[in-house]
C-alpha cells in the first residue's frame, strides 16, 4: 500500500512540474531554474520507482516511455482531414470573399500563420492523452501517440476531465533545425531538405528517445465539434485552446473585411524571416461556426477556408549534371549542377538534392528545365519539375554503383531514408571530410588547416588517418606546394596546442557516427580520461542521460574497432593528453543560459562559450525569453535591444566574470 502522503506528494510533483513545463515550453516565461526542475522531477522518478503503482498515464515522467517501438497502427480519423484550397493571388483571396459573402453575408475573418509542419490530431479521454494520429491520406493517419508525448508543449492532462480532439501542427524550430543539419553534416549523414521533412522523419522514428532530443514544437488550432464546449466563433476556439494549456500561436488576428486580410498577409510576407519556426503563408477562416457550416465543403476541400501562400521568388533554370559528394562516414550526396541563375541577389549554380528518396519522389532528371527558389529565404532548392518541356532526351538520376572518388563499391544504408554510401575504408573522400572535422572550431582547432592543404597532405600519402597529423615535420610540409617555412612554423605549433585539447573536443574529432557537440560533452563529463570511455559498454551508455541504444551502440561499436584502438593508440603515443576538464564539482553556472552581444576584451565569441560550458552553463547564440543573461561588449548589436524588451537581465564582461569568482568559492 502506498501511504497517503506519498500519492499527495506525487500528485503535487505531476501537477507542478506540469505547471512549469507550460510555462517553459508554451508561455516562454520559467519561473524556476533548469536545476530546480530537475530536483522536482528526480524526485518524483525516485517515488515512482519505489511505488510503481504511482505511475499514471499523464505522469510527465512518462514523456519518453518504451526506448523502442515495433510500428505504428493506422486509425480512422473522427472526421476527415482535408486539405486547403490555396492561392498566391490577392484577386484570387477578394474572389473568395465574394463567394462567401454571396452565400452567407457578412463575415468576419480568422487569420492565422500557416506553419510548415506536420498535421496532427490529439485526442483525450476524461482529461487525458490517449491518441496522436497523423494525417495520413485524410481518412486514416498512423497512431505516433508514444513519440507525440515527448513533445513538452503538447500536454499530457488537461486542466478539466473532457473529452476532446484537437488538431494543429507540429514542427522543428529553424535554429534546431540548422544545428541539426550541421551535425548531421558532421556526422556523416544526409541533411534534411527543410523543417517539415525533418519534423515528418523524426515523428515516424521507431526510438522515441531519439525523438525525444529533437526539440519538436507544436501549435494547436483546430477544435472537432466545437459547440459541445459552447464555442460559437474560430476566435473563441483559440482562446479555449489555450485555456485548455495548448500552445497557440500568438499572431493570429481578427479581420473585418478582406483587406484586413490582406493587410496582415503582406504584413507577414515581410515579417516572417525573425520567426523561429517556418510560415508558407496565411490561413484565412470564416470566424462563425454556423456560417462555416452553411458553406459546407466539396469533396477535397472546406469552402470557408483558404490557404493565402507567401510568394516565393523562383527562377527557371536547367540541369546540366549531378556530382556525387562523399561524406566523412562515406554517404553519397546527389547535387545538382545548374546553368548559374541569379536568385535573390545571389547567383546560383548547385543545389544539393540531400538523397536519392527526394530525387524520386520529385523525379528530378539530368536536362530537366526546374524552377528554384530559396527555402525559408536561404537554401537554393528545386520547388518544382517542369515536366511539360521534357523533350525525352532527360536522364533518370541513379545511384553510382561505384564511389565517385575512390571506385570502391557502394552500398545502401537504412535510416530514415535510404542512403548509399562509400564501402571502402580508405576512401581517401572520406578521410579529407575527416579531417575536416578533426581539425575545426568544434573539435581540435587546428588553425591553418584548410580543405586545401588537407587534399594535399592525403594525396602526398603523408596523412592516412586523423593521428597522422601529429606526426608532420618539417621535412613533410616543406614537400607541399605552397607551403613556406613561415606557414610550417606555424602549423607546427597548431598542431602542439591541440595536444592538449579536452576530451569533449577529441570526441567530436573522432567522428562516432551519431555523436555530435552536445554527446560529446556529455560523455566528457561522465569519463575522465579516452581510455575509460574507450572501455565503457552499452548498458552503462544508456544510463546517461540523452543517450540511446542507437548512439550507445555506435560508440562501444566504434572503440571496439580495430582501427579506432590503432588511432587512439597513435594519439597518445604523439602525446594527444584525451582528459576531460570538465569537473561535475566546476558546475557553478549549472541552468543558466548566456548569450554574448558585441566584442569582449578578454574572450573571443568561441572562448567565452568554452568557458561558459566548462563551468557546466548554456550558451546560445540566439537570445529568447528563456535566456539568463546577455553579456554586452563593446558596439552591441540588436541583441540588447531584444533583451530589454524580453526583461534579460545584461550584464558587463567583468560583472560576468565577478559573478564566476564569486560562484567559485
Amino acid at each position: 500500500m502506498v501511504p497517503e502522503n506519498i500519492k499527495e506528494e506525487a500528485q503535487r510533483l505531476r501537477d507542478e512540474i506540469e505547471y512549469h513545463n507550460y510555462r517553459y515550453y508554451v508561455l516562454s516565461t520559467p519561473v524556476i531554474s533548469d536545476e530546480e526542475y530537475d530536483r522536482l522531477m528526480k524526485r518524483l522518478l525516485e517515488l515512482e520507482e519505489k511505488y510503481p503503482e504511482l505511475k499514471t498515464p499523464d505522469s510527465p515522467t512518462q514523456r519518453v516511455g518504451e526506448s523502442h517501438v515495433e510500428g505504428f497502427e493506422t486509425v480512422e480519423h473522427t472526421e476527415p482531414m482535408l486539405s486547403l484550397d490555396n492561392t498566391y493571388s490577392e484577386m484570387d483571396i477578394r474572389n473568395f470573399d465574394e463567394r462567401v459573402k454571396k452565400l452567407v453575408g457578412q463575415v468576419v475573418y480568422v487569420a492565422e500563420l500557416k506553419i510548415d509542419g506536420v498535421s496532427i490530431a490529439l485526442r483525450y479521454k476524461d482529461g487525458i492523452l490517449v491518441q496522436a494520429i497523423t494525417r495520413g491520406d485524410g481518412l486514416r493517419g498512423d497512431d505516433i501517440t508514444v513519440n507525440v508525448k515527448t513533445i513538452r508543449s503538447v500536454p499530457l492532462k488537461l486542466p478539466e476531465p473532457i473529452d476532446l480532439e484537437v488538431r494543429g501542427e507540429i514542427f522543428m524550430p529553424v535554429n534546431f533545425f540548422e544545428k541539426f543539419n550541421v551535425q548531421r553534416e558532421e556526422e556523416g549523414l544526409p541533411m534534411f531538405a527543410n523543417p517539415r521533412n525533418a519534423t515528418a522523419g523524426t515523428l515516424h522514428l521507431l526510438d522515441p528517445t531519439i525523438v525525444s532530443q529533437r526539440k519538436l514544437d507544436s501549435f494547436m488550432y483546430y477544435v472537432v465539434k466545437p459547440q459541445q464546449y459552447g464555442l460559437k466563433t474560430q476566435w473563441e476556439a483559440l482562446k479555449f485552446l489555450e485555456s485548455m494549456k495548448f500552445k497557440v500561436n500568438p499572431h493570429s488576428r481578427l479581420c473585418e473585411s478582406v483587406n484586413e486580410v490582406i493587410t496582415y498577409w503582406r504584413e507577414w510576407t515581410e515579417r516572417r524571416k525573425g520567426l523561429e519556426y517556418w510560415i508558407d503563408g496565411i490561413v484565412v477562416k470564416v470566424n462563425d461556426f454556423e456560417k462555416q457550416n452553411e458553406l459546407g465543403m466539396t469533396a477535397k476541400s472546406p469552402r470557408w477556408v483558404i490557404a493565402f501562400k507567401f510568394p516565393a521568388q523562383q527562377v527557371r533554370t536547367k540541369i546540366l549534371n549531378v556530382a556525387y559528394q562523399v561524406g566523412r562516414t562515406g554517404v553519397i550526396t546527389p547535387v545538382a549542377e545548374f546553368e548559374p541563375v541569379e536568385l535573390e541577389g545571389t547567383v546560383i549554380k548547385r543545389a544539393s538534392l540531400h538523397n536519392f528518396d527526394y530525387v524520386s519522389e520529385k523525379d528530378i532528371r539530368i536536362g530537366d528545365y526546374v524552377l528554384i527558389e530559396k527555402a525559408g529565404g536561404i537554401i537554393p532548392q528545386i520547388s518544382y519539375v517542369i515536366t511539360d518541356l521534357r523533350d525525352d532526351d532527360e536522364i533518370p538520376i541513379e545511384p553510382p554503383e561505384k564511389c565517385p572518388v575512390c571506385g570502391g563499391p557502394v552500398g545502401k544504408q537504412s535510416g530514415e531514408y535510404v542512403a548509399y554510401e562509400c564501402q571502402n575504408p580508405f576512401c581517401q573522400a572520406k578521410l579529407k571530410r575527416h579531417l575536416e572535422v578533426f581539425v575545426s572550431r568544434q573539435a581540435l582547432n587546428i588553425q591553418g588547416l584548410g580543405p586545401k592543404l588537407i587534399s594535399k597532405l592525403v594525396n602526398a600519402g603523408f596523412v592516412k588517418d586523423i593521428a597522422d597529423l601529429f606526426y608532420l615535420d618539417v621535412y613533410m610540409l616543406s614537400q607541399i606546394d605552397g607551403v613556406g617555412p613561415k606557414m610550417i612554423s606555424n602549423l607546427l605549433t597548431e598542431i602542439e596546442k591541440a595536444k592538449n585539447a579536452s576530451l569533449d573536443r577529441l570526441i567530436i574529432g573522432l567522428g562516432i557516427p551519431g555523436v555530435g557537440e552536445k554527446t560529446a560533452k556529455v560523455l566528457a563529463k561522465k569519463y575522465t580520461t579516452i581510455d575509460d570511455l574507450s572501455n565503457t559498454q552499452v548498458d552503462d551508455l544508456m544510463q546517461i542521460e540523452g543517450i540511446g541504444e542507437e548512439v550507445a551502440n555506435s560508440i562501444v561499436s566504434y572503440f571496439n574497432s580495430d582501427k579506432a584502438r590503432e588511432i587512439i593508440k597513435k594519439l597518445k603515443q604523439a602525446g594527444v593528453k584525451a582528459e576531460s576538464i570538465v569537473k561535475e564539482e566546476n558546475n557553478i553556472l549549472s541552468g543558466l543560459t548566456f548569450c554574448v552581444t558585441g566584442t569582449l576584451k578578454q574572450f573571443s565569441r568561441e572562448e567565452i562559450k568554452n568557458y561558459i560550458e566548462s563551468l557546466g552553463g548554456h550558451f546560445t547564440d540566439n537570445l529568447t525569453k528563456k535566456t539568463n543573461y546577455l553579456i554586452v561588449g563593446d558596439n552591441p548589436g540588436s541583441k540588447l535591444d531584444k533583451a530589454v524588451k524580453f526583461g534579460v537581465t545584461t550584464i558587463g564582461e567583468e560583472e560576468f566574470l565577478k559573478m564566476t569568482k564569486e560562484r567559485g568559492t
